[in-house]
């Protein structure tokens, strides 16, 4: 099943800047148009980008890779795993077809390998339509479906905004993105909530601790919180619609999907301690939504508007690869229904000169990592490219 435009990450949008070091797609900072020194790297105007087709899967929406494994790992959306090898031919490894609701923003969303490739998580909407996050024991043979055990199981309310991104941090613990609970504007307030794991970025040792099935890192920011979910690593996020960490400063990039005016790009800097609010539902993008005021902890590093061709970011990976050395440092990103491929770099707290890379890709749904860093693209329409030089 191929979707429509615009039904995987929900209605959204992006914001624009209002403050002096941060930029928006209205209003994006000059590039440089002279040619770099021979004592000057090359700089982001220079990257020629191209995408090199290695596989057309069913509806892939999230990749993941194994340490010392070279096989590319891909989730499909409709519940299966499967592995790209050299030859770029899928070997399914993992089928939980008829174990996922397959609405327009459900199913299988989101996979990761633990930092030791013992364990595969995954993370996918259940036949109610609620969110499980499972553990699945990985060896020298594969994947062991009977090994599954159930990590965290959250209802939802709404049949959208489930996030499903899942990521270790540069820490070794266990990120799972979770959307606001759906329907549009957040109707019961989850996102700004303590009390709920809806609309926050979660943080754990995914490993059964004291007699539960995961356990709470002894620094997470509301730990000793009595009103507060210990898991909660950040809060007030609408749909965060792919996160990842830059691989060379271990800072926390989150593309969070707008309501249906502004898109937004945040980061995290490494070492920040957690706890921060990211403003929806008070916010949309940086612009006030339900009676935000100035006041807020977290403004994004970029925003866009909708202008009939954007309806939702596909958040990406800062580039730290060799094939294309003008991208280096770069942060690369797209939207589901533009699906231009775009890139900015991360400058005195904004995004400095951005450009669009040229590529388009039907459908953006995600973005994937290789153990070199390199980049790949996921078409929601079945194709899986490889970000090469120009």
């Amino acid at each position: 099943m191929v979707l429509t435009v615009g039904v995987l990450a929900g209605a959204c949008t992006p914001g624009s800047e209002n403050a002096a070091d941060r930029t928006t797609a209205s209003s994006p900072p000059v590039a440089s148009t002279g040619a770099p020194s021979r004592s000057q790297p090359p700089a982001l105007v220079d990257a020629r980008v191209e995408l090199r087709r290695i596989a057309v899967l069913e509806q892939p929406v999230a990749m993941a890779v194994r340490p010392g494994d070279p096989a590319l790992y891909v989730a499909e959306k409709v519940g299966r795993v499967v592995a790209l090898g050299g030859d770029g031919e899928p070997k399914m490894v993992l089928d939980l077809a008829d174990r996922v609701s397959l609405g327009s923003e459900q199913g299988l969303l989101g996979i990761a390998f633990a930092p030791d490739g013992a364990f595969l998580y995954v993370d996918l909407t259940d036949l109610q339509g609620d969110t499980r996050v499972l553990e699945f024991a990985v060896n020298d043979e594969g994947i062991d479906p009977a090994s599954e055990r159930e990590i965290i199981a959250v209802d939802q309310p709404f049949s959208n905004h489930n996030g499903g991104q899942l990521a270790f941090g540069p820490d070794g613990y266990l990120y799972v993105a979770l959307g606001d609970g759906g329907s549009a504007g957040d109707p019961d307030d989850n996102a700004e909530s303590l009390s709920t794991l809806l609309g926050k970025l979660l943080r754990i040792e995914p490993r059964p601790s004291d007699g539960r099935p995961y356990g709470v890192p002894p620094d997470n920011p509301f730990l000793d919180r009595s009103d507060a979910r210990p898991e909660i690593w950040a809060l007030g996020l609408r749909n965060p619609w792919r996160f990842s960490f830059d691989r060379q400063t271990g800072d926390l990039w989150i593309g969070d999907v707008g309501q249906n005016a502004w898109e937004e790009v945040d980061v995290e800097p490494a070492g920040s301690g957690g706890g921060v609010d990211y403003g929806w539902d008070r916010f949309e993008g940086d612009h006030p939504f339900e009676g935000g005021s100035a006041d807020r902890a977290a403004p994004p590093v970029y925003e866009y508007p909708h202008d009939g061709r954007v309806c939702a970011v596909t958040g990406g990976y800062v580039y730290r690869g060799r094939e294309i050395p003008a991208l280096e440092g770069a942060y690369v990103f797209g939207d589901f229904c533009a699906g231009r491929l775009e890139a900015f770099v991360l400058r005195g707290g904004g995004a400095r000169e951005h450009r669009v890379l040229g590529p388009v890709v039907e459908n953006l749904a995600s973005f994937g990592e290789d153990a070199q860093g390199e980049l790949y693209a996921l078409s929601l329409s079945g194709p899986v490219y490889r970000l090469v030089a120009g």
